[in-house]
């Protein structure tokens, strides 16, 4: 419902907050004071196009903001704002806001949404209804929603679409478990080729750095052996080499030792040095053995390092580590194209199966809305009759979608159909030509189910022309049945309508500063019974228009 619709700025109004009740909420006014101004205000935060020339001061935006208790939002609303990204809560704020150069802007709990979406998203908080305008009773969505509802579907429908979004679910994840398995087997070949290729180069981690390693020795392998031989030669092969002279000088320890015991050890470390010496002298004969100088061998190195340099250059890795990772992903790729072929079998029997179960509970609601169909007709029947149209009827056409053919509302097409007169043939609602006609087969629609669906706030704006007496009052009447289980908003000229109502706002004109200002104000009880006397009589209305308006607002 529409808790408060506040209004800056915008053609004669400066400044408004309204409050709405739940209920029915009457607007009146005299003609002129500025009630389509209301609607045109509400209509921008409906979605409608936005005109520069309404704000009423150029020096600043015109702002029209509307706030929305949803309570229990409807599935429909959680999913919008789900989808959407927008913060669920039990209020839902509107607003536009209108530059005096013409650029709007839209929000919808602060965050800025573009036209259509705050159009697509109003349309489920409210439902505006003129003479010669309605939002929902042509939509074949909200007419399956009406028959639904009278029929007692709640809970079926409930079922079923919970079934329905499921399936869809399901089948966008099989279609895309299909389009990646497609993609694999288009790939499945080369993948092959390129696994092969890998395994058969049979890559072995750490392989590279020793390669390269050997590489270095090998190619610089002259070099390093005659630097070896020189050390050997300083060690052991020259005349004055290292371990001959410290031999020398062990043999004169020893005699020194002999003379004197307290040089055993200047002996001792003498010995440790010679010891260390032929440590190194082995350490060096052993790395020298260790040097490549055969050229095949040079050759093998060669050849196994330009496969890895073309393998790393081909699938663009920097390391024999990567290209084993790179491998292993090709075979889990491989592996995964049998996996995923089973998967999609598996999909394709549950998807089978959920369709079945879907289309038999689709059934099972088509024969409930056919069975009602006949005492719904007739109930609206009897309303219209109620309202002056005696020989005005309805009729629900179903028809079948084609075999295995279903929606989120089942297997049927519903129509509606109206004839106004008797012998005049059924027509499409949007061929009605008479707004008043439509008008009323309207509230008796929406009647009959205002209790037992959700239904956005109602907007009626002047849909009561052209009806008086008795019409009026069984309007009024009707209006006020319907309140009880939905918000309405009515503005009317008519004193049996704005009777009936929970609330009542007056629109009137101000002068001030020699500028005329829109303003609506909330009646209390009496300035109420003025206002409805004032509709039967005149702006002077008589003790018994007053009496009379008394008694309207009692019954």
């Amino acid at each position: 419902m529409l808790k408060k619709l506040c209004i800056q700025n915008h053609a004669l109004i400066d400044l408004l907050e309204l409050d709405f009740s739940e209920g029915m909420n009457i607007i009146t006014g005299e003609t002129g004071a500025g009630k389509s101004i209301l609607l045109d205000a509400l209509s921008l935060i409906l979605g409608q196009r936005a005109d520069s020339s309404s704000v009423l001061d150029a020096k600043r935006k015109s702002v029209v903001e509307g706030e929305f208790y949803v309570g229990h939002p409807s599935e429909q609303i959680r999913h919008y704002l789900h989808s959407n990204d927008l913060d669920i809560s039990d209020s839902v704020i509107l607003r536009r806001e209108i530059a005096p150069e013409g650029k709007s802007r839209a929000f919808i709990n602060d965050t800025p949404v573009n036209l259509n979406q705050l159009k697509e998203f109003s349309s489920m908080l409210v439902d505006v209804h003129s003479q010669h305008e309605t939002l929902l009773l042509n939509k074949s969505a909200f007419q399956i929603q009406v028959l639904d509802g009278f029929a007692g579907n709640s809970t079926n429908i409930r079922q079923y679409r919970e079934l329905y979004q499921n399936l869809q679910s399901q089948k966008k994840f099989l279609a895309d478990l299909k389009a990646q398995s497609d993609k694999l087997k288009a790939d499945q070949d080369y993948l092959k080729f390129q696994l092969n290729e890998l395994e058969a180069a049979g890559l072995i981690e750490g392989e590279q750095e020793k390669l390269e390693a050997d590489m270095k020795l090998a190619t610089n392998s002259e070099g390093i052996a005659r630097k070896f031989e020189e050390l050997i030669m300083h060690l052991s092969g020259s005349d004055s080499n290292l371990l001959g002279g410290i031999r020398q000088c062990i043999n004169a320890s020893n005699t020194l030792k002999d003379l004197n015991p307290e040089l055993n050890q200047l002996h001792d470390r003498l010995k440790s040095i010679e010891i260390e010496l032929k440590d190194i002298e082995a350490e060096i004969e052993n790395a020298s053995s260790a040097i490549i100088l055969n050229p095949e061998s040079l050759i093998r190195i060669e050849e196994r390092l330009d496969v890895i340099y073309s393998l790393q250059k081909k699938h663009r890795k920097k390391s024999v580590e990567e290209l084993l990772e790179f491998q292993l992903e090709i075979k889990n790729k491989l592996d995964s194209i049998e996996s995923t072929d089973e998967d999609v079998k598996r999909l394709e029997v549950n998807c089978e199966k959920a369709q079945l179960q879907l289309i038999k509970l689709a059934r099972e609601i088509s024969e409930q809305r056919k069975v009602c169909i006949p005492k719904f007709e007739k109930s609206i029947k009897n309303m219209l009759a109620n309202l002056s149209m005696p020989h005005a009827a309805l009729k629900v056409e179903v028809s079948e979608l084609p075999q295995n053919t279903f929606n989120q509302s089942g297997i049927d097409e519903i129509d509606f159909l109206f004839s106004a007169n008797k012998g005049s043939p059924y027509t499409d609602l949007r061929k009605v030509a008479s707004g008043g006609e439509l008008s009323r087969l309207m509230l008796c629609i929406k009647s009959s189910v205002a209790k037992l669906v959700s239904l956005p706030t109602l907007i009626l704006d002047e849909i009561d022309s052209g009806v008086s007496g008795e019409t009026a009052m069984n309007i009024g009447m009707l209006m006020q049945e319907m309140s009880e289980g939905m918000q309405m908003i009515v503005i009317t000229h008519l004193p049996q309508i704005a009777s009936r109502g929970k609330s009542h706002y007056f629109v009137y004109k101000e002068v001030k500063s020699d500028k005329t200002y829109t303003r609506v104000k909330k009646l209390d009880e009496d300035s109420r019974i003025v206002e409805v006397a004032r509709m039967l009589s005149g702006n002077k209305p008589s003790s018994s228009a007053l009496q009379n308006a008394k008694e309207l607002l009692s019954n």
